[in-house]
């Protein structure tokens, strides 16, 4: 075996991985995504159609097309170890930055970007997280938006690659990976808010209470229309969404609300939706469903604590109103 194919297979068995000759070309065998680094700078090239990683060899041992390019030796690159991107310094110093700062010392996009390092593949996240910012007008807009806007901001993916389906197949690994990321952690912000008002009266936790419907509802791209099914005790019993509808609208029945208030044993609840707008003043639409709800429900001796209207950033109380 030439020499710097000998200290290619040296570098990658240091790594856990071997060289494995396969017809023309090499391939690498092992688990090589935490390696994928090393073995692209290397001179490996991803075969999205075999699903590997892959090195060719002129006769002297030299991976084909380094010597064309200009490349420092390829012995030279693999003593070195895997060259470092200018991206690549620059994930480590926010890294680093995040871990003796501490997260209060990053901006927004710095988050962002150190989120997108999570799930978007060797390219710099910076200019991905300050368009998504913008393009969504806030972090909570960010986590709430359709994963099909995150497509729009990654763009055509400039990762190294000789082959359209492997320069596709990174650009759909990315929108994938960014949309799970994210949506997860939409996710668990909400149960982590949700955790504040469980088990415990809602009336007693209504900051708590206002902060969850905010995350939850306030970037909805439509109405929609949620029901707090609280117990004697006013402790949650279901938090259930009833009817979405459209950007002005969503259909509430009362006889619907009223039959499930029966099904779940509830003695209260609360009303709330959201308006996309973002201006929470209640229509005349609104006031006049929500008495409707009121007398429906006062006929099975079951009451309305509040109907609550979630805005951009702000909401607005019937009961606050004194419209209950």
């Amino acid at each position: 075996m030439p020499p710097d194919r000998d200290a290619l297979a040296r570098r990658l068995a240091e790594a856990g991985l071997r060289l494995v000759a396969d017809g023309p070309d090499w391939i690498v065998e092992g688990d090589t995504f935490p390696s994928r680094d090393l073995i692209r700078d290397c001179g490996g090239r991803w075969s999205g159609s075999r699903r590997r990683w892959t090195f060719r060899f002129d006769v002297a041992g030299t991976p084909a097309g380094l010597a064309e390019s200009g490349a420092q030796p390829f012995a030279a690159q693999v003593a070195a170890g895997p060259a470092r991107k200018h991206f690549l310094g620059h994930r480590e110093r926010l890294r680093e930055r995040f871990r003796e700062a501490g997260p209060a010392a990053l901006a927004d996009y710095e988050l962002v970007e150190l989120l997108l390092f999570f799930s978007v593949y060797r390219r710099d996240t910076k200019p991905i997280a300050k368009a998504m910012l913008a393009r969504f007008g806030s972090l909570a807009g960010l986590l709430a938006a359709d994963p099909a806007g995150y497509g729009e901001c990654l763009g055509v993916t400039p990762a190294r690659s000789d082959d359209a389906v492997d320069r596709a197949t990174v650009r759909d690994d990315d929108q994938r990976f960014t949309s799970v990321l994210l949506k997860a952690i939409h996710e668990l912000l909400q149960r982590v808010l949700k955790e504040q008002i469980r088990d415990r009266p809602v009336i007693g936790s209504w900051t708590s209470l206002i902060d969850y419907l905010q995350l939850a509802m306030s970037h909805e791209p439509t109405e929609h229309f949620r029901i707090l099914f609280l117990d004697r005790k006013n402790v949650l019993i279901r938090d259930e969404v009833q009817t979405r509808g459209t950007v002005d609208h969503t259909p509430l029945y009362p006889r619907e609300v009223v039959k499930r208030a029966l099904e779940l044993g509830a003695s209260a609840l609360i009303m709330v939706h959201n308006h996309p707008s973002g201006d929470p003043t209640p229509s005349k639409a609104d006031i006049e469903m929500t008495r409707q709800v009121v007398a429906a429900l006062g006929a099975v001796d079951v009451a309305l604590h509040d109907h609550v209207i979630v805005g951009r950033n702000k909401h607005t109380s019937f009961r606050s109103s004194r419209l209950l």
